[in-house]
């Protein structure tokens, strides 16, 4: 896993920290010199670096004299000397002046092959001066910390921020280089360890061991294998649970039917040869009275997914089951907009996953004016208020419960119909065969992104190709 930590708690470890400050910033200008070469930085090569007034600015002097050494032509532009005449950021400088290092005061650009980005770091707050507006899109951009312009707590970015092709951090991911514009902003982020120890995460970034997938006994057989029933189906819409249901049968569950209203069956049953079929009711939609059929037709299973192509209209359905189900459910779509609230959620007794989106969310939290920036704080209060884990569909994708996980596994590519469906349906399997309900939610999300990216060098991606997809994921390790 990827640590998190807040700017605050970034300067806290800098503060605290064994290694004298000079020392920390020599290893930060290393990193940031090594990644300029990386971008193709090399004798000859015209680099500015940007540099302000705090460390930031210094670790910007130090890549400076580090890139001289190296030949490259190197200019530092200084937005003003350093702050603190007798600190380590003004001891750089002097020791690049002495390297033989121009040092000039930010004008308009120069023509050059490569900008550094060392005006501000994770402490900016505001506007960026009127100065460096015109040198925001001279030349590709390497970004120190964080880009110029970018809150590292928020992500936000001001009308006037530096997009860089790539950014070196220090020690630890920051939020702004997940959250808002960050990604966009931040291009490929590099974290350079140089030295600091330890640090309280604000989150944790999912990577491949951080996402397991239990192996299945050799005495299992379709049952003890795990189970997932999904509640679903309507008239224009019917493709959504069986979407989900053959992404729980491809990431492992060993039996999976859909529950649907009577007059869908014969429509299930010859979508699928594989996923067995409930029938309930009497017509195309389930109706107010169902909720004691439906419950009947899952008894068996040990997951039921409610919700994909349910259809509008379905509170008393959706009400009825989260009151008596007594088992682990995973809420989505439908299922989700059939409430108003977040209490029907609080007052179940079993275990709750729900997979919204943002603006699904704040609909949920009574702010759907929020619905293009969910706040983040305030969703992962939701585990603890309402008893659920909230699995928060994006670029990242946020997983909020005991923890907060962050999976960037996932790309443009899944933003097609379906694929929340899939999502859906293999977070269920890997729930079903044993995983708890949260490592579920951020195994499924991380599995599902990485079948997304690998399906997506093929060509387009469709959630009925990535349905299939997930069973190349399904399993870590043999069959024992």
């Amino acid at each position: 896993m990827l640590r998190v930590i807040t700017p605050e708690e970034s300067a806290r470890l800098d503060a605290a920290a064994a290694d004298p400050v000079e020392v920390l910033m020599d290893r930060a200008g290393l990193a940031v010199a090594l990644a300029a070469v990386q971008m193709g930085a090399g004798y000859g090569t015209r680099v500015a670096v940007l540099a302000g007034t705090g460390n930031n600015g210094g670790d910007g002097y130090v890549a400076a004299r580090y890139l001289a050494r190296r030949g490259c032509a190197v200019a530092v532009h200084a937005l003003a000397p350093p702050r603190d005449a007798e600190g380590a950021a003004a001891a750089a400088a002097a020791a690049a002046r002495a390297a033989g290092v121009p040092i000039v005061p930010l004008a308009g650009p120069t023509s050059c092959d490569l900008v550094i980005d060392a005006l501000f770091g994770i402490g900016f707050r505001g506007k960026l001066p009127d100065v460096v507006g015109p040198w925001l899109a001279v030349a590709p951009v390497l970004a120190v910390d964080v880009p110029s312009g970018l809150d590292a707590a928020t992500g936000r970015a001001g009308k006037k921020a530096f997009r860089a092709t790539a950014t070196v951090t220090f020690h630890a991911l920051k939020p702004g280089h997940l959250l808002g514009d960050g990604p966009d902003q931040c291009g490929r982020v590099e974290v350079a360890d140089i030295g600091l120890q330890g640090g309280a995460p604000a989150m944790l970034v999912c990577e491949a061991g951080d996402a397991p997938r239990p192996v299945r006994n050799r005495t299992a057989h379709k049952w003890s294998a795990g189970s997932v029933a999904v509640v679903g189906g309507s008239p224009g819409i019917t493709g959504a649970p069986m979407l989900a249901a053959r992404a729980a049968l491809a990431t492992g569950a060993g039996a999976v039917a859909v529950v649907c209203p009577s007059a869908l069956q014969p429509t299930y049953a010859a979508l699928s040869t594989e996923v067995m079929t409930r029938a309930v009711g009497s017509g195309p939609r389930f109706a107010a009275g169902d909720v004691d059929a439906v419950l009947a037709a899952a008894e068996r299973f040990d997951v039921m997914v409610l919700g994909p192509g349910l259809g509008a209209g379905q509170r008393d359905l959706v009400t009825g089951i989260l009151a008596r189900w007594p088992r682990p459910l995973l809420l989505d779509a439908d299922g989700l907009n059939a409430l108003d609230g977040t209490e029907l959620l609080a007052d179940r007794g079993a275990p709750t996953v729900i997979t919204p989106h943002s603006g699904e969310l704040q609909r949920l939290m009574g702010k759907p004016e929020l619905a293009r920036a969910p706040d983040l704080d305030r969703a992962a209060k939701l585990p603890d208020a309402a008893g659920v884990v909230v699995l928060l569909k994006g670029n990242p994708t946020f997983v909020l419960g005991a923890e907060r996980w962050v999976v960037r596994s996932g790309g443009p590519e899944l933003a097609t119909i379906g694929t929340g469906d899939v999502l859906a349906g293999a977070v269920a399997a890997l729930w079903a065969r044993g995983l708890d309900g949260e490592v579920a939610a951020r195994s499924g999300a991380y599995w599902h992104g990485v079948a997304g990216a690998t399906l997506s060098r093929t060509g387009a991606v469709t959630a009925d190709r990535l349905a299939d997809a997930m069973a190349a994921f399904a399993f870590d390790g043999a069959v024992v």
